[in-house]
């Protein structure tokens, strides 16, 4: 694994545009950053891939842990949620991806940091923007990225299970939100599947037939939301659970479980010494000299605390209102002072898809770190 500084490609902002990337610069703070890219061996491919399917084997063997042992008062998971998530669970309704952020050197085992299972974004820049940078930049390597052909064979597993063939996609009307509700929509249409998209705050409720509405009027009961569902069980309390039934969310409500910090906890609790895991408890630090507190729930790097050796150092942020999670800190990787985290993409029913890299000047990923290109040979 290698930090490689190279020549930008001349059109580079015009290329990714075209691609659907507007925000590559944000406030004039470069997102989208191929003045650097990453070098891979294949067999550093091939361990990031073995690593990534184990962490979804033992996350699915989390799920059932926690829903057996009743874990849900760990998780701060509503009450009026549990049920349902356990109806879910039992019945499978249609998933379509998750997002691994593991912190890597090449030189020992990937580390998982935390699972965004439920609503992951980056999508696109992963997906298609590197891609297409990887062929004019890098045309004789290869690229650990097959996330695009599996989505489209996911969402074709999914057709059978729609009811009317239609589904709706929402989020927050914001840039990154609605680009990446975009692309899923893209290649949700490429599987075979009609679809339209309204931002969250436009979804109605119709009293009399108690169901969710579009600005058509028409019946929302197929949806992809990427709006996580601790917010959608705040917005819609009430008619929410009560058309879940009989409707399909995507992701599916299970996912509380491991958008969840939580589930770092639980996985070490079962997986002590997992090579593909760093300590991690509910209840403190459990002794570690260096770790890093997370709340349950929390993005983009807010309210961390790091505790080294030399002091603590903390991120501001509107989360941690219920609980943390202590987790260990992981080895180091640094390449020119600069620190990658890999979000390693699973597409269910599908495996593992490839990567996309984050990159920070501190040890913190939030939403200011830029995405850079990564090829192998």
């Amino acid at each position: 694994m290698q930090r490689r500084q190279i020549q930008p490609r001349p059109n580079w902002q015009a290329e990714v545009e075209r691609l659907g990337l507007a925000f590559h610069t944000p406030e004039g703070n470069a997102y989208w950053d191929e003045s650097v890219c990453y070098r891979f061996s294949s067999r550093e491919v091939d361990e990031i891939e073995a690593a990534t399917g184990e962490l979804q084997r033992i996350s699915l063997a989390a799920g059932q842990f926690i829903i057996e042992n009743d874990r849900f008062d760990d998780f701060h998971i509503p009450a009026a949620a549990r049920q349902h998530i356990r109806d879910a669970w039992e019945k499978e309704p249609p998933s379509i991806y998750g997002r691994f952020d593991l912190m890597y050197n090449g030189s020992g085992p990937p580390k998982l940091l935390e699972y965004n299972a439920n609503t992951p974004t980056s999508l696109l820049e992963a997906s298609v923007v590197q891609w297409y940078w990887h062929l004019d930049a890098m045309p004789r390597t290869d690229q650990f990225n097959s996330i695009h052909e599996k989505l489209i064979a996911q969402w074709r597993e999914i057709l059978p299970y729609l009811k009317g063939g239609h589904l709706h996609f929402t989020a927050m009307n914001n840039a990154e939100d609605m680009t990446t509700i975009s692309y899923l929509r893209d290649t949700a249409q490429q599987g075979g599947i009609h679809t339209s998209a309204l931002a969250i705050d436009q979804i109605g409720w119709n009293e009399r037939a108690r169901e969710f509405r579009d600005l058509a009027e028409r019946k929302i009961e197929n949806v992809f939301s990427l709006y996580p569902w601790e917010w959608l069980l705040k917005d819609f309390p009430g008619p929410l659970l009560e058309v879940l039934p009989k409707s399909i969310w995507m992701e599916p409500i299970w996912k509380m479980m491991w958008s969840n910090k939580a589930l770092l906890a639980v996985l070490w609790e079962m997986f002590p010494k997992h090579p593909n895991l760093l300590a991690a408890h509910l209840d403190g630090p459990h002794g570690m000299n260096e770790y890093v507190k997370k709340p349950l729930l929390s993005r983009e790097g807010a309210n961390i605390t790091l505790h080294t050796r030399t002091g603590e150092f903390s991120t501001t942020g509107p989360y941690g209102e219920q609980a943390y999670v202590y987790q260990a800190l992981a080895p180091a990787a640094s390449f020119d002072g600069k620190q990658p985290v890999l979000g390693s993409w699973y597409v269910t029913d599908q495996g593992s898809a490839g990567i996309g890299i984050r990159e920070s000047d501190g040890a913190v990923t939030g939403n200011l770190s830029r995405f850079v290109p990564h090829f192998f040979d």
